[in-house]
């Protein structure tokens, strides 16, 4: 007997990360999660939403026929989108890409039947199907990196909210008046803590000008004390938050992703070591804290993950 003959065929998903500096495309088989073709294509956010969207459609077609080429026939396109989308799969925000109100999943549905997402839930559905989180039903996925946002996943579904909106964990100020000198203070968790808010950090205290929070994270690991402090610091920081979500969700996992978020030196240390200190529940304090596995294809091959979710749980209706 063939021992491949038994084997059920793969299903070819396009997935799209579209997020402010790029577009990457690619064709994602299902159930393996093996990328068969990418495309990346600059975004330029700048320019008005339906040029942005044209792009995307071209880059769309191109993979579709890439993936006829080979064989295979797409069985949809899933678009995860650095904004708010809405449960209906309607951009809601602008404040990245001038897409709000467009008919972004109904043009490319024109080539394939598709899911648009916000980037950040569908990078937790590619975690909860293949990565990091699969072997758990309840779990906090959390990116950091140009900003910082998260979501709930439960047995393989993004909590979304009623309007598409719980993501946005550290974009609400956390403000309060200091007990000791009645300073206020109304600081933003993504303006302290992600990759531009330490390279700003890191360039008004040193007097040395930085581009980016990598670049400060490797000064500190190599001994700069004002790297270190700015790191370390930001590091505690997202780590209150982290915290203050498994307090209220008690999930069974964290995944942590992103570009900063994977960085696994000081700022991972002091984040783990601040989510640890304030998390109020023994039973919940050792809870997992995991790096995301999906790696530079995270966010096209999530969107994928996010259009075969949904149309594995509509088959199984």
């Amino acid at each position: 007997m063939n021992p491949h003959a038994s084997r059920t065929p793969e299903n070819a998903v396009l997935g799209l990360d579209i997020g402010g500096t790029k577009t990457a495309a690619g064709i994602v088989l299902f159930p393996s999660g093996t990328v068969l073709h990418r495309r990346t294509i600059p975004t330029r956010p700048n320019r008005a939403g339906d040029e942005v969207l044209a792009d995307t459609y071209s880059l769309a077609r191109e993979l579709r026929d890439a993936a006829a080429d080979s064989g295979k026939q797409i069985a949809g396109i899933g678009a995860g989108v650095a904004e708010l989308v809405d449960p209906q799969g309607n951009v809601t925000s602008s404040q990245t890409i001038q897409w709000n109100g467009m008919p972004v999943q109904e043009s490319l549905s024109k080539i394939a039947p598709a899911v648009v997402e916000s980037d950040v839930r569908a990078a937790a559905i590619g975690e909860a199907l293949l990565g990091a989180a699969k072997d758990f039903r309840c779990f906090i996925y959390v990116t950091v990196g140009t900003g910082i946002s998260s979501c709930l996943v439960q047995d393989r579904i993004p909590h979304a909210g009623a309007h598409g909106n719980a993501i946005v964990m550290a974009t609400a100020p956390l403000s309060f008046s200091c007990p000791h000198c009645g300073a206020y203070s109304s600081t933003v968790l993504e303006e302290f803590a992600s990759g531009p808010a330490l390279a700003r950090r890191y360039s008004e205290k040193s007097g040395q000008t930085v581009t980016s929070g990598e670049e400060v994270t490797k000064r500190a690991e190599s001994g700069d004390q004002c790297a270190v402090e700015i790191v370390r610091t930001s590091g505690r920081a997202l780590g209150v938050s982290v915290a203050f979500l498994a307090n209220v969700l008690d999930p069974e996992v964290i995944v942590v992703g992103g570009g900063l978020g994977l960085d696994g030196r000081l700022y991972w240390r002091a984040m783990v070591d601040s989510v640890r200190d304030h998390i109020w529940a023994d039973a919940g304090r050792n809870v997992p804290i995991l790096p995301a596995k999906l790696g530079k294809d995270a966010g096209m091959i999530g969107a994928a993950a996010a259009f075969w979710n949904r149309h594995e749980k509509e088959a199984s209706a």
